[in-house]
């Protein structure tokens, strides 16, 4: 069983948070192993695995990029630890902002640094317009395996992206 099908919601790369929260908290009440105490063995070991499931997958699908990780994998297009090729234009301008976001690092500027934050999170809004409609609209079955690569495309700059991100912060 899929973490969608757990929470009876359709597969997607954008999850209702909401929605969700609402069913992480029943399944978690369903599934708690104190209810289970005296079961057999197998039901309580079979228990701890749906409630461990049910932790799991609410932490992906609470996440906007471990979902579209989860979703890709799901439909087979991501290998876990897979070796992507980004386009070498792209490599370099994130190879650029690292250079001159490490001379503000070692100068210490805080105002080149939060210029360089700036410019990052404008680069990530930049590369998720091309597929803010495939993520935002996809119907599993209906979709189709060019749209996905463009966003298993995203998924890998936008990895490089919150790098830097997290160096800055």
């Amino acid at each position: 069983m899929n973490y969608f099908e757990l929470f009876e919601i359709p597969v997607s790369f954008k999850v209702d948070k909401g929605g969700l929260a609402q069913k992480y908290f029943a399944l978690q009440k369903k599934y708690h192993p104190d209810f289970f105490t005296q079961s057999g063995e197998d039901e309580q070991a079979e228990v701890l695995e749906k409630s461990s499931a049910v932790n799991k997958a609410f932490k992906v699908l609470q996440n906007h990029d471990e979902t579209i990780k989860y979703t890709l994998q799901l439909k087979g297009l991501l290998q876990e630890e897979e070796k992507y090729q980004l386009p070498p234009a792209f490599l370099m301008e994130v190879m650029d902002i690292n250079e001159a976001l490490m001379d503000a690092k070692m100068e210490d500027d805080q105002e080149k640094l939060a210029e360089f934050k700036q410019q990052v999170l404008s680069l990530e809004n930049e590369i998720y317009e091309p597929v803010k409609e495939i993520i935002e609209n996809f119907k599993d079955g209906i979709s189709t395996k060019e749209e996905m690569l463009q966003v298993k495309e995203y998924y890998f700059r936008k990895k490089y992206l919150n790098r830097i991100l997290a160096g800055i912060d």
